[in-house]
């Protein structure tokens, strides 16, 4: 990836930044590329046309173009305009105020961004870094988790003036930070006053260790406010299982097959979301016992299509499961007993 960049913008004034210098530095894989040269679009497109990726702009307002490349990797071009002192400058931590020649050549590290890698701080460039983009706030404590890193003092100062600002960035920034945040990371978030301006809490921290996903602790942290965000249909669906279902009520069949007829396939999961995780094994067998055929089918019962015929086929499933019914001469008596 950066011999192909360091080719095509020989001879002119390219730096790599960013990410990529500070993974380079900590000894991390790097997978995704960072390149500040004078003009992205033409770099941009150079690079694709090498490489058979995609060029795309990020971003009208600054300028920035990315290639995208097989396997998720993706090329960044981002304008430099004046010195690389002054692009690294508009940076958010120093930890990412980093630059070096794409040329080769010394490090360029105007606020001593080496150190606090070496220290292990995540510290602003500037006083103004949250007000220029909120979405750093979020930033700082994804770093702080995901490096093992600490949010320095004045910093953190800084964060807990500025908390209210997080709501402002697009859904779509926040909840792609959001999404790589462990727990620790979303205990943060509540400790530095930036998860309840997102409509969360940590009323639930307690259970968001039950499951190993994301988009479970998505729903953990920020239960009801999950909707404002624009999450996908799929993720929308799995928050609406969990919060609107109610625990089951002990562990007899019925009530299990009630639970798990507006939960699946996500009941374990809204069992640990309720705190039920003492009803797992008794889960577990529920679903064991699931028939692999019905009793009867919607064009058995005699009744035209609409809504009482699923209302029936939904009883039988219910009376089957609590050891009622096991037959289909029986399906058919119960049917007949309350069909009008």
């Amino acid at each position: 990836m950066l011999d192909r960049a360091a080719e095509i913008l020989a001879g002119e004034q390219a730096y790599v930044v960013g990410g990529t210098v500070r993974d380079e530095l900590l000894g991390r894989s790097v997978v995704d590329l960072d390149i500040a040269c004078a003009d992205p679009e033409r770099a941009a497109r150079a690079y694709a046309a090498a490489s058979g990726g995609a060029p795309f702009r990020l971003s009208a307002a600054h300028g920035g173009w990315r290639v995208a490349l097989d396997g998720g990797r993706t090329v960044d071009f981002t304008p430099l305009h004046g010195s690389i002192e002054d692009d690294l400058a508009t940076r958010d931590f120093t930890i990412n105020a980093i630059a070096r020649p794409l040329a080769g050549g010394e490090h360029v590290d105007p606020f001593g961004g080496r150190v606090d890698l070496e220290t292990g701080t995540v510290r602003a460039v500037g006083a103004d870094v949250f007000e220029n983009d909120p979405l750093r706030l979020l930033r700082a404590v994804r770093f702080e988790e995901e490096l093992a890193f600490a949010i320095e003092r004045r910093t953190e100062r800084l964060v807990r003036e500025q908390a209210e600002l997080v709501t402002r960035p697009a859904g779509e920034r926040i909840l792609e930070v959001l999404l790589r945040l462990d727990i620790p990371g979303w205990s943060r978030l509540g400790e530095l006053g930036l998860l309840q301006p997102l409509g969360g809490s940590l009323e639930l921290a307690d259970r968001a260790g039950a499951v190993d996903s994301p988009e479970y602790r998505l729903v953990v942290f920020l239960q009801d406010s999950i909707g404002l965000l624009p999450i996908s249909r799929d993720l929308r669906r799995f928050a609406v299982a969990l919060l609107r279902s109610s625990p089951p009520s002990d562990s007899s069949p019925r009530s299990l097959h009630r639970f798990r007829r507006g939960t699946e396939p996500w009941a374990a999961e809204a069992l640990a979301f309720h705190g039920r995780l003492d009803l797992a094994s008794a889960l577990d067998e529920s679903r064991a016992s699931d028939p692999a055929e019905p009793l009867l089918r919607g064009d058995e019962l005699g009744l035209p299509e609409g809504p009482e015929v699923g209302a029936l086929l939904e009883l039988i499933a219910e009376e089957r499961a609590a050891g009622m019914i096991s037959t289909r001469k029986e399906a058919l008596e119960l049917v007949r007993r309350h069909s009008r």
